[in-house]
């Protein structure tokens, strides 16, 4: 348990430049208190003290703003940074030198038995506010941009970006057209493409409008012609 706790401190000191020594990452870093108060409640757990581990990760919630299910697997050695509103769902797993940012979520679909969260490998690194959900694997060195809503398995070495999210670079190397800056905006293309339905719609009615100005013109012409009266 103490090795475990002297790597989840050098975790903290490893990644984030703002922490000064470990007696202030111990005492100050509610991610750390997170994982210390997560690490008996999986114990309970995984010896079938259900209530007693839900009220331990209940308490975790109150004190840190960090939902983890006991049932879910952390590794060594993660990072958890600022923490507020990050949850982690019962069968999720989260690998040896994970960091993840505040806003994470690493849940389900609702539509799985089972397993039903994600497994993140060794190393990866999941932006602020980012969705990982369903029962799929996140290889080891990955980046998942913040923001990004992820629905699939993402292979070792790769960033991926966007909602839903594809990947933008594997081994280093760029992958398509996208990248962390240049996304395309999903809003602006629906209102683009609302915009060409309306020009086209607006277009028809014009049409048809004039068809019937046409109409009211040549039945009017009609009209005042008359019919010859009989003598």
């Amino acid at each position: 348990m103490l090795d475990r706790l002297r790597a989840d401190i050098r975790a903290v000191r490893e990644r984030d430049p703002a922490a000064r020594n470990a007696a202030e990452i111990l005492l100050l870093y509610s991610g750390l208190h997170a994982i210390m108060l997560h690490r008996p409640a999986y114990f309970l757990f995984r010896r079938r003290f259900f209530f007693l581990a839900r009220l331990l990760s209940q308490l975790a919630r109150w004190l840190t703003g960090v939902e983890i299910h006991p049932g879910a697997k952390i590794g060594v050695g993660v990072f958890i940074d600022h923490g507020s509103g990050i949850v982690i769902g019962e069968t999720a797993e989260v690998g040896d030198g994970c960091t993840l940012y505040q806003g994470v979520t690493l849940g389900g679909t609702g539509k799985d038995k089972g397993k039903r969260h994600p497994t993140l490998g060794k190393n990866v690194m999941v932006g602020s506010g980012a969705k990982v959900l369903g029962p799929f694997t996140v290889g080891d060195n990955v980046k998942i941009a913040a923001g990004s809503v992820v629905l699939g398995p993402i292979p070792n070495n790769c960033t991926a970006v966007g909602a839903p999210a594809r990947v933008v670079k594997r081994d280093g190397v760029r992958v398509g057209d996208l990248d962390q800056v240049h996304i395309p905006d999903p809003v602006a293309q629906e209102l683009c493409s609302l915009r060409t339905e309306l020009s086209r719609l607006q277009a028809r009615v014009e049409g048809l409008e004039r068809e019937n100005r046409a109409l009211r013109q040549e039945k009017g012409s009609k009209d005042e012609g008359g019919t010859p009266s009989e003598s």
